[in-house]
């Protein structure tokens, strides 16, 4: 629908971060976005994020939230429920109880436990790579995403992986190569739980094993001449309390792990953004020659100058959630993480600060409003 906070010639991004079941909280934030904000120009994802990503590009506006929905619904199916419990601490035990359960069976429509276990295995077959299967993802993939809408429709689809072989980061682009499910699944491809995916004779892991965010990628993609309106989407929380038992030690050092500094990225682009300026000003200060040297002109035809606002939405923890809250898929912790992502894209949406943004002068905005 029409909204006044839109901008004319401003694209629209989503930014998923990786972290397993708790990419509902991007399903949850993108239910909110979409009733609010219209459509989306471009999606970019990693691990869980490239799920959620390839099913938004995948689909058609009128589905998007149904098959999202669908595959959230799948993936949680079957798993003990902490709804019945009030206290904090028997919640905890339930959630850690679905966790390993998870561990020990599998997710439906996404992986199962491997038999015979991977650790008797002979090296080199393909049971020994991994200790789970993830044959039922693809499955699940192919029936819930039109890989053929994402190659040929208007939002863009980036997702990244990284080379086995090389250690690389790699990027999988609709605007640069033909998507299909081996690519959403690369990026998804965690070891040692999951296996690495082939890809035209190359292997592939999950791409947050470098970084679990694609926000630098897309700050770099060269051929952006639109500005740009961006929704980060996190999934962990880089600020935290000191922890003060092992369990909770866990919890911290995943969060610090995989969330991939995010701010130091927009920090960043917001000190480019200042240099930029600078450069500018210098400009308009040189003598005609000089501001007709070649090197000169150069230097100012690769300068991009978008306006780029981030609006920066980060799932926090509940108090019952431990450091295994990434593999509990029970179906009434997913229903509290789309919850929870609903709640605060509607919170950053009604804040004052977002609706004044197209005040401002600033052509980098980095608004964090979900907590307040």
């Amino acid at each position: 629908m029409p909204n006044p906070q839109t901008i004319k010639n401003e694209q629209s991004v989503l930014v998923l971060q990786g972290g397993g079941a708790l990419g509902a909280y991007q399903a949850g934030a993108y239910e909110c976005l979409a009733g609010n904000m219209g459509g989306v120009d471009w999606v970019a994802g990693i691990s869980i994020g490239s799920i959620n990503a390839a099913i938004i590009a995948g689909n058609t506006p009128d589905l998007r939230l149904a098959r999202l929905r669908q595959f959230w619904e799948r993936v949680t199916s079957g798993k003990v429920t902490t709804s019945m419990f009030n206290s904090g601490w028997i919640s905890a035990l339930v959630n850690e109880a679905s966790a390993a359960a998870t561990t020990l069976t599998g997710v439906p429509g996404f992986f199962d436990l491997r038999f015979p276990p991977a650790s008797v295995m002979p090296p080199g077959t393909p049971g020994a790579i991994s200790f789970y299967d993830t044959s039922a993802l693809r499955n699940t993939l192919q029936e819930l995403i039109d890989f053929r809408l994402i190659n040929e429709g208007d939002v863009r689809l980036s997702v990244g992986a990284v080379n086995v072989t090389t250690g690389n980061m790699t990027w999988f682009d609709s605007n640069l190569c033909c998507i299909g499910p081996e690519h959403i699944m690369a990026s998804a491809a965690l070891p040692p739980g999951f296996p690495a995916i082939e890809i035209n004779g190359e292997h592939y892991w999950d791409g947050g094993l470098v970084s679990n965010t694609p926000l630098q990628y897309v700050l770099d993609t060269p051929d952006i001449q639109d500005d740009l309106c961006i929704f980060q989407i996190d999934l962990f929380n880089a600020r935290g309390a000191l922890p003060n038992s092992v369990w909770q030690v866990e919890a911290r050092e995943k969060e610090i792990r995989f969330s991939s500094r995010t701010r130091l990225n927009t920090d960043m682009m917001q000190r480019l953004q200042l240099e930029r300026d600078a450069l500018r000003r210098l400009y308009d200060k040189l003598p005609t020659e000089l501001r007709n040297d070649p090197e000169t002109e150069a230097l100012l035809s690769s300068n991009r100058n978008p306006r780029i606002t981030i609006a920066h939405l980060i799932y926090r923890q509940s108090r019952y959630e431990r450091g295994s809250r990434d593999y509990e898929f029970s179906r009434s912790s997913m229903e509290n993480h789309w919850a929870a992502g609903h709640t605060d894209a509607q919170k950053t949406l009604n804040n004052p600060a977002w609706k004044r943004r197209q005040a401002s002068h600033d052509r980098v905005q980095v608004y964090d409003l979900s907590a307040a």
